[in-house]
């Protein structure tokens, strides 16, 4: 098959900055990726960003099923071209935040997601992920290196954040590997890393909404404690935030980042237990 650059170039592909549009033609990583992402003949695969089509192609030689979203209809023609022989591949024109994912699910079966995000909805794209996905068994993703960080961050550090206890309620995440800047076409502004997140072995709580609640809250204002935080944002007296946070088993004057995503749990358990959240 020609190079990718080749494709597109023939076929007057003109990159768009809103979909933030930076693809990958190297063989190497792509099989890399894809042996990162555990893909076998056993696998059905939901790809989000199907873009020029390289790791869609890789994917297919290793999945039993790919599905995959591409929000850009102007690369009909180039993925014509590029994914020619890939009969276990179905490319979605359609922009998969407005997806069923339940729909998805029931069609695949248990899944893996793999996928070389836009930058611009990564966070978004995993949050759904977490929250609504009944099926899925693991992510794999390439991200921005500071947000691989933050996915992956350790509680009172700098990169801790929301996101983290969010990934941590679900399940585990690795950095596996770093990419340079150099391996993408166009060329982006920041370097990569590939990270996995492993659904299972979190932790449960009582309320989804009440934990999503509280982890919004204890970051609210990461200067600020917990206890202010608390207040702030349930307009409830000092007095007692206290006694909700010793519920909690948390120590006074603490922040919210200094907590860890299994301690957030406990908290937001208490607060929904005691009809505040």
């Amino acid at each position: 098959m020609e190079e990718v650059s080749e494709i597109l170039k023939k076929n007057g592909f003109a990159f768009k900055k809103k979909f933030g549009q930076n693809f990958i033609a190297d063989p190497n990583l792509l099989e890399a990726i894809v042996r990162d992402a555990g893909i076998d003949k056993t696998t059905s695969v939901l790809e989000i960003g199907t873009g020029a089509g390289a790791l869609t192609r890789a994917l297919s030689k290793a999945a039993n099923r790919v599905i995959s979203y591409e929000i850009d209809r102007s690369l009909a023609p180039v993925l014509a071209e590029t994914l020619a022989g890939c009969e276990n591949t179905e490319v979605v024109f359609g922009d998969f935040m407005r997806a069923d994912l339940s729909a998805l699910e029931s069609s695949l079966g248990p899944y893996a997601v793999c996928a070389n995000l836009p930058y611009y909805v990564t966070t978004p794209v995993l949050l759904r992920f977490l929250e609504e996905a009944k099926l899925c068994q693991r992510v794999t993703v390439m991200v921005q290196e500071e947000v691989a960080a933050r996915f992956s961050a350790k509680e009172n550090t700098p990169d801790y954040g929301a996101i983290t206890a969010a990934i941590a309620h679900r399940g585990s995440c690795r950095i596996l590997r770093k990419v340079p800047r150099t391996m993408f076409y166009p060329r982006p502004n920041v370097d990569s890393a590939v990270v996995r997140i492993d659904f299972g072995g979190g932790f449960e709580v009582e309320s989804e909404r009440a934990f999503r609640e509280t982890v919004k809250i204890a970051f609210l204002s990461r200067r600020k404690t917990l206890e202010n935080n608390l207040m702030n944002a349930l307009h409830i007296p000092r007095e007692r935030a206290k006694e909700l946070l010793a519920l909690a088993g948390v120590k006074e004057g603490v922040r919210g980042e200094t907590l860890s995503p299994a301690s957030l749990g406990i908290l937001s358990n208490i607060l929904f237990e005691n009809g505040i959240l």
